[in-house]
């Protein structure tokens, strides 16, 4: 009797209890991330106890849709390099993806340890912009991951605190609109309007903002210099990840000003996208959730 073939394991589930399933990769990507993937695991077959090529391996891997990989790599890396701040900056990145939001939630208390009076440093981008210009550093993406994990669980408190920490580190506009999307938005959930609208002040059209120009787009919203359906329909050009992205900051703006109706209709587009690994799509996932609003 032949054996019964099995379904493809999920990769994770949703708050809802989907089953989440690796995405593909665009076409024209999907060659590229393979070999980089490939090189990754000859250096890291080469020395598996060299750090950077561990990150690297869990990077790349990640990269593929193989998030609970690349959390293992990372752990393993943790046994190995357990002073190393980049291990649990990565393992909370995955761990936040998987919707494990404490586990993310340590990994990054730990990692800010671990920063704690060291100078930043550069993170090398894995997928480099069109001017090949690294637009994050290793302070940054720990106090922005923290800040999400705790904003996913609605502790918009502690979020805030980390924002602060991240708008310390956030010299560059990239960094800068990044970090006063969420800051705003969280300032907003904690009813502390005054302080959002002060912190839009350094956000102007004419900012060099060379990957996150989404947030940047948002930005511009939230001072009333774009209006909301114009975000969306740009965004609905652009695809999915734009949907989940500029979708969200749009949706959290209804609900600001009473349009709960709106806000959950937007909610519902970002998930019918499918892009369950964007930071759009997982915040829209756990406001249905949380707020107990309709779900398509």
């Amino acid at each position: 009797m032949a054996k019964p073939k099995l379904p493809e394991a999920p990769e994770a589930f949703s708050l809802f209890g989907d089953p989440l399933f690796p995405q593909p990769l665009r076409p024209e990507v999907v060659e590229e991330q393979k070999a980089l993937y490939e090189a990754a695991l000859r250096d890291w077959t080469k020395d598996p106890d060299d750090a950077d090529a561990t990150i690297w391996l869990g990077r790349r891997t990640a990269y593929l849709g193989r998030i609970r990989e690349a959390a293992a790599i990372f752990s393993e890396g943790i046994t190995k390099h357990p002073d190393d701040p980049r291990m649990y900056r990565h393992r909370g990145h995955r761990f936040i993806t998987l919707r494990l939001y404490d586990n993310a939630i340590d990994d990054l208390e730990r990692a800010a340890e671990l920063i704690e009076g060291k100078p930043d440093e550069v993170e090398p981008d894995g997928i480099p912009n069109e001017r090949n210009i690294p637009v994050s550093s290793l302070h940054f993406n720990v106090w922005y991951h923290l800040g999400l994990a705790y904003y996913l669980i609605g502790d918009y408190e502690s979020a805030l605190e980390c924002y602060r920490e991240c708008l310390a580190v956030s010299e560059i506009d990239d960094k800068l609109v990044a970090t006063t999307h969420w800051a705003y938005m969280t300032l907003r959930l904690l009813d502390m309007d005054e302080a959002a609208e002060e912190l839009l002040g350094p956000i102007t059209e004419e900012m060099d903002v060379i990957e996150n120009q989404h947030y940047h787009r948002l930005l511009l919203m939230y001072k009333g210099l774009v209006k909301p359906e114009a975000l969306m329909k740009e965004a609905r050009k652009q695809g999915p990840l734009a949907v989940a992205t500029v979708g969200y900051g749009v949706a959290n703006w209804h609900l600001y000003n009473g349009e709960e109706e709106k806000a959950t209709d937007t909610y519902n587009e970002i998930l019918d996208t499918g892009g369950w690994a964007g930071f759009g799509y997982i915040a829209a996932e756990a406001d249905l959730k949380w707020l107990s609003l309709p779900r398509d």
